[in-house]
């Protein structure tokens, strides 16, 4: 599973979670980093990535569109990359459930 990272994520993430989550990209690697929320959809859903972020929108769109692409929503308050991080490496299982169950749109986590 490929995450592709929001305008609201480090762009670091990618690089540190490519052990986890090969092919892994930021916004700002593909020319995105302030693109409206609908052509960042289109681009994860053309190029199967699934969308990191801690937008709100992300998780709405998903109510609406349904995946793909499906979207990890992080439910962190103001915290650090290092938080963030850790956050996606200790729910690493859940997520790689969450890209295997073919009816779940989203995947919230605290």
């Amino acid at each position: 599973m490929k995450l592709l990272l929001d305008q609201n994520l480090s762009p670091r993430l990618a690089s540190r979670l490519d052990d986890l989550f090969p092919g892994t990209l930021h916004v700002r690697d593909v020319g995105l980093e302030a693109a409206d929320d609908n052509i960042v959809w289109q681009f994860a859903m053309s190029n199967g990535f699934c969308i990191a972020s801690k937008d709100a929108d992300f998780h709405q769109i998903s109510f609406l569109k349904g995946p793909p692409p499906k979207v990890v929503w992080i439910q962190r308050g103001n915290c650090s990359t290092a938080q963030i991080e850790q956050l996606l490496r200790s729910q690493s299982n859940a997520i790689m459930e969450f890209d295997v169950d073919a009816e779940a749109a989203f995947l919230a986590l605290r």
